[in-house]
């Protein structure tokens, strides 16, 4: 797939591409003020941007100033790999651009965990940090993958040198097509802060396009192969798994869960 690259910006318009980024790659939502995310095949959407196997389009949602943004693509890795990056807590600083710190916390599990991440903001603005809910469901028949991740800003106490942004949902969905995978990412955010709405809906198109070109790039490392994914007797999806390792290679690992 073909790299392509977003345009700088100077000045406030910098500043203001860091901050978008931050609130369009942590996928978060208040669970009482949320809004439903518009339909994948809702007719109102309009493609903004086809970037080699990478279309975005943006819609109007009722009660926001913010379009929400689809963006589709195919990437040239198999789901197994993508799912591995996926259920690692600590991958946003790899493929999230501005991710630079994400841990899991709590007692979940696949099906349904939280995790925190924070993201880094070009001064003055401060950094943003996120709690999320990130809930998974798959099954063996249709091989999709679907997860869901929604805020819960009460579930940790705030940082004072950090701003938490509450408002946002996001879909993605994986479709496996042989050894690659159709990524479908849905996401509506309200940002906090007095941002023009017409500057951030003219910034959303590039942000997914590079997110997910680094997501198949980071999908390619050697410590992201070998996994499987793992269901259950009724065809339910729960877990990623690392396929055990041939007797004769002690050096690699037999069979570990990278959701642990």
């Amino acid at each position: 797939m073909r790299k392509t690259r977003a345009h700088g910006i100077a000045g406030w318009a910098s500043v203001i591409s860091g901050l978008v980024c931050a609130f369009l790659v942590t996928a978060l939502a208040a669970a009482t003020a949320r809004a439903e995310l518009p339909a994948e095949d809702n007719e109102a959407w309009t493609l903004r941007k086809d970037a080699d196997l990478i279309r975005i389009y943006t819609i109007d949602q009722p009660g926001s100033s913010f379009k929400a943004f689809k963006a589709v693509g195919v990437l040239d890795a198999p789901i197994e790999n993508l799912m591995a990056v996926m259920a690692n807590p600590g991958s946003c600083v790899e493929w999230v651009h501005n991710c630079i710190e994400s841990y899991a916390f709590g007692n979940g599990d696949f099906h349904d965990r939280y995790a925190y991440s924070v993201n880094d903001m070009p001064w003055p603005v401060a950094d943003r940090d996120y709690v999320l809910r990130i809930r998974t469901r798959g099954d063996r028949s249709s091989g999709e993958v679907v997860m869901d991740l929604n805020a819960t800003p009460n579930q940790r106490a705030e940082n004072s040198h950090r701003v938490r942004v509450d408002r946002s949902d996001t879909l993605y969905r994986f479709i496996p097509e042989g050894d690659k995978t159709r990524m479908v990412w849905i996401q509506h955010t309200d940002p906090n802060g007095s941002l023009p709405g017409w500057l951030v809906n003219s910034l959303v198109v590039d942000i997914p396009v590079r997110s997910m070109e680094e997501l198949e790039r980071v999908a390619g490392l050697e410590k992201y192969q070998g996994y499987k994914l793992i269901y259950g007797e009724d065809g339910e999806l729960t877990g990623v798994s690392r396929r055990p390792s041939e007797p004769s290679d002690p050096r690699k690992d037999d069979g570990q869960d990278i959701t642990r």
